[in-house]
Formats: structure tokens, C-alpha cells, sequence
């Protein structure tokens, strides 16, 4: 498991990149998170490194060949851990290379943002038990956690084509809608009750073949690294839906990933054992190892901000809505991995794995609307004097996570912002 700490993350380095030494930046050189870019619209996309302020042009640097994105991610551990070194050195202040890569540096705000690479499949899990229970509680009060969720990742196969990457626009999706009572017949309009979800999303690096599993002592070294991850749901499309097969229109209508990975390397100096609960099952044997009960969760924290189009027009940033954790969740990431090709699927790189909603243990940390609305019944009051239950036409929502650990540096994600937009017009 990728856990071993080495030269990059020794926190008193610094950049010769004075923007990257700042207390509050999210890109120091202990970070150093992969990414897609392009300079002007029509130019070419290339590789780079969020440092500070500014992209290191990866390509331009002759640190990586003329390669694409997927080849760097299906790279073997060791060759992502030689690269993730030489971009350190080349970056340190002092390095002799300061001078020729400066010419290699372009300002984050002049750069457009591209998805790392063609995700073939998506999968979303369940791994948020304070999710799951809250949800389960407003569906199901007397049984909120079905029997089988403390013993199985619980998935579906989401919609890859509609994941799209920060800063996003989407329109309030169309769909049927439960009618007043059973025996109405549903109508067919926008969602009335759009969410979001507080999401981490894991993208594979190396595959495996069909039919042959990976086991939980590999299961990171096909792990790349992860983004943030807003899966919106249309709550009312999605409880019309559902039964008996699971989520479909509700929530396959868009996505949104932030666009640098910060790699699994990047995150060995936030890495803690899973929590479990006092009396909960041990997993299963194909789901645990000794390094995964030793080290396998990791410290994320994450937030939520929603700025409305009244905000936006004040110059107003926005209000907190939650925070959370990776570690609420009930599952590594390693266990969703080794789960997913326990049967034999063949997993490819670029495919993408979501945690599920990231909700924390109090009633104010839910990860989505749903949970702090209660459904819907109450409103939120928000310090525009605005109060939302669900999204409305002109919100955004901005994701944020970040890493800090006593004696180290600190590293965020950068954000994952989306916008909704007015849904097509009738007819």
C-alpha cells in the first residue's frame, strides 16, 4: 500500500515559486496534484502540475514524454513515485532548474481545465454510513441501514458521458414525477427538488484483466488519486423511479469532478485507521489486510458552500453549509476497489469510483440538501436573508477539501464548482 513517506513530503521544503510557499495555499510542492490543461481554446491539451499559483506545463519541462493522460495513470507505482520525486527537485527552491522552467509556468487563471481523461465507467457507492442512516431514517424510520450495509460496498453504475469537470453550467433536468397520491398518474416536468451530494471520487489507475480479482494488498496500486465530486440528484425523479432497480434519470443527467488529482502518493502523510464502531461485523476476509486496518482511511476534510445568483451579484462568496470527513465513511477505498473486481470485473484506468455523500455525525454535517432540509420540511436560512430547501435556477455550489496533520504541510484539492441553469424550455 502506498503509505510510505519519502523526501516530497518533508514539510520544510520550499518552491522557488513564491506563491507555492504561502500558509493557505492548496498546491505546495508537498502536493503536486496531475491534471489536464489548455492554454487557449484552441490549442492543444497538454499535462500539468498545480504549483502555487500557477501550472507547470509537465510536457513543455520534458519531465513526461508526449504521452496521454491514461498513460501516466496506468503507470506502475514506481515509475508515479519517480516522476512525483523529479517534479519535486525540479520545483525546490534552489534547484537548478528554476530558471529554465520558469518559462514553463502558466497562471491558473489563464489556463482552461479538461477532464484528465475519457472515463469509460462510473460507479457510485454508498460508503457514507451517516448518509446512509439519515436517509434510511426519512424512507424507512423503523429500519434505517438495511441488514446488508455493514457487511457489503453497496453500488449502482452510474452515467459517465454526463460527468463533466469544475467550473460547470447544467440545466435543471426534465423527468417524471410522482403524482399527488397513487392514484394519480406522475406528471412530466424540471425537477422541483434539486440536490447535491458531497462527494470523493477515486479514479483506477491500472486495470486488471476479467475474471481475475485484486486482492486488498494490491488494491492500491491500481488507486490513482481522487477529486472532489458532485453527483446532483433530482430527489423527486429519483424516489419516482427507483424501485425496484435504483437510481436512473435522477441522477444521470450531470456530474461534476474538480480538475486536479491529487494523487495517492500526495496523501501518505494524512493516512489513519478506519473507525468502527463498538460491536460492528469485522469485514470480510476478501475486504480486509493488516495495512488496511493499520492505515487505509485518510484524513479529508471537506465543505460545502452554496452562493446564490443574489450572493453572486452582491459579490457575496457564499455561506458554509456542512462539513465532513473521509473518514465518516464506512468504507476504504481500497475496499471499494477490491470489492468492485471481486467477482471478476474488469476494472480500466480512468474509470472513476464515488464514495457516496460524505455526511458527518451531527444533524448539521449532512452532505446534501436532503439531509438538512429533512426532506424538504424545513427551510435553511441563509445569511442573505434567502432560505433554500432544495436548489434553485442560478445557485452554485462549491466543494472544497483539504489535508492537515500536526508536523506536516497542508494540502487542499483546490474546489469543485457547478451552477445550475434553467431547464429547456416546453415543447
Amino acid at each position: 500500500m502506498n503509505v510510505a513517506l519519502d523526501e516530497t513530503h518533508e514539510p520544510r521544503l520550499e518552491s522557488w515559486l513564491a506563491s507555492a510557499n504561502a500558509p493557505d495555499a492548496d498546491f505546495p510542492i508537498q502536493n503536486l496534484p496531475l491534471g489536464r490543461f489548455r492554454e487557449a481554446a484552441a490549442a492543444p491539451a497538454r499535462i500539468g502540475t498545480a504549483i502555487g499559483d500557477a501550472v507547470l506545463d509537465l510536457q513543455r519541462a520534458g519531465l513526461v514524454g508526449d504521452q496521454e493522460f491514461s498513460q501516466l495513470m496506468a503507470a506502475a507505482p514506481a515509475e508515479r513515485t519517480a516522476l512525483r520525486a523529479a517534479i519535486s527537485r525540479a520545483l525546490r527552491r534552489g534547484s537548478a532548474s528554476e530558471a529554465r522552467l520558469r518559462s514553463c509556468l502558466v497562471p491558473q487563471d489563464a489556463v482552461q481545465m479538461l477532464m484528465p481523461c475519457a472515463i469509460g465507467d462510473y460507479t457510485d457507492f454508498y460508503a457514507g454510513i451517516h448518509h446512509a442512516r439519515t436517509v434510511g431514517a426519512l424512507l424507512r424510520p423503523e429500519q434505517p441501514l438495511l441488514p446488508n450495509y455493514k457487511w457489503i460496498p453497496i453500488g449502482y453504475h452510474g452515467r459517465a458521458s454526463s460527468i463533466d469537470v469544475s467550473p460547470s453550467v447544467f440545466r435543471r433536468p426534465w423527468g417524471q414525477r410522482r403524482g399527488p397520491d397513487d392514484a394519480s398518474p406522475p406528471g412530466f416536468k424540471p425537477t422541483a427538488r434539486l440536490d447535491y451530494e458531497l462527494e470523493l471520487a477515486w479514479f483506477v489507475g491500472r486495470g486488471n484483466a476479467r475474471g481475475e480479482p485484486i486482492a486488498m494488498r494490491e488494491a492500491e496500486d491500481h488507486l490513482f488519486g481522487v477529486v472532489l465530486f458532485n453527483d446532483w440528484s433530482a430527489r423527486d425523479i429519483q424516489g419516482w423511479e427507483y424501485q425496484p432497480l435504483g437510481p436512473f434519470l435522477g441522477k444521470s443527467f450531470a456530474s461534476t469532478i474538480s480538475p486536479w488529482i491529487v494523487t495517492l502518493e500526495a496523501l501518505a502523510p494524512f493516512r489513519c485507521a478506519p473507525a468502527r464502531a463498538a460491536g460492528d461485523p469485522p469485514p470480510l476476509p476478501y475486504l480486509d489486510s493488516p495495512a488496511n486496518r493499520a492505515a487505509g482511511a485518510i484524513d479529508i476534510r471537506l465543505e460545502v458552500r452554496l452562493q446564490t445568483a443574489a450572493m453572486r451579484a452582491a459579490g457575496h462568496a457564499g455561506d458554509r453549509l456542512s462539513a465532513s470527513n473521509f473518514t465518516d465513511s464506512y468504507w476504504t477505498a481500497a475496499q471499494l476497489l477490491t470489492h468492485h473486481a471481486s467477482n471478476g470485473c474488469n476494472l480500466r484506468t480512468g474509470d472513476l469510483l464515488g464514495t457516496g455523500t460524505l455526511s458527518g455525525p451531527l444533524p448539521e454535517q449532512g452532505g446534501s440538501l436532503l439531509e438538512l432540509s429533512q426532506g424538504g420540511k424545513r427551510r435553511i436560512a441563509l445569511s442573505s436573508g434567502e432560505e433554500r430547501s432544495f436548489l434553485e435556477d442560478g445557485d452554485t455550489v462549491v466543494l472544497r477539501g483539504w489535508c492537515e496533520r500536526a508536523g506536516y504541510r497542508p494540502i487542499g484539492m483546490g474546489e469543485c464548482r457547478g451552477t445550475v441553469a434553467p431547464p429547456v424550455p416546453a415543447g
